[in-house]
């Protein structure tokens, strides 16, 4: 039971996931400090307010409706798509393309027996 449950620990597809977590939550704590320290700022200096969450907020009979919520929300979740996309994405992209670029093309020589066959009429030429 023991040895099962550690050849199931030992899956790539169990280590790889592990490690996917880890750096994602890493991650996500970098583009979270990103948001925070310079989209907010930003957000600020244009609606006077890091976060728009008292924008647009009504009641109606006893329903409270906080439309600013919604938009600081929708705001966050662009930014950080934005974020992902210009600092990963479109980075990981133009190192694939160099990569692709420097690969080099492995010319196919002649097999073994193509080569002792060549040795070997040369041989009888003789």
């Amino acid at each position: 039971m023991i040895k099962g449950f550690r050849e199931f620990l030992m899956r790539g597809n169990v280590v790889d996931l592990a490690v996917a977590v880890v750096i994602g939550t890493a991650f996500g704590k970098v583009i979270n400090a990103l948001v925070v320290g310079f989209i907010n700022p930003i957000v600020a200096a244009i609606f006077g307010k890091p976060d728009l969450t008292s924008v647009g907020n009504f009641t109606i009979g006893k329903g409270e409706f906080h439309i600013g919520l919604i938009l600081t929300e929708l705001l966050s979740f662009f930014f950080v798509a934005l974020a992902i996309y210009f600092f990963v994405v479109v980075p990981m992209n133009k190192l694939n393309e160099r990569r692709a670029r420097n690969a080099e093309v492995v010319e196919v020589g002649p097999t073994e027996v193509e080569l002792l066959t060549e040795i070997r009429d040369s041989l009888r030429t003789r």
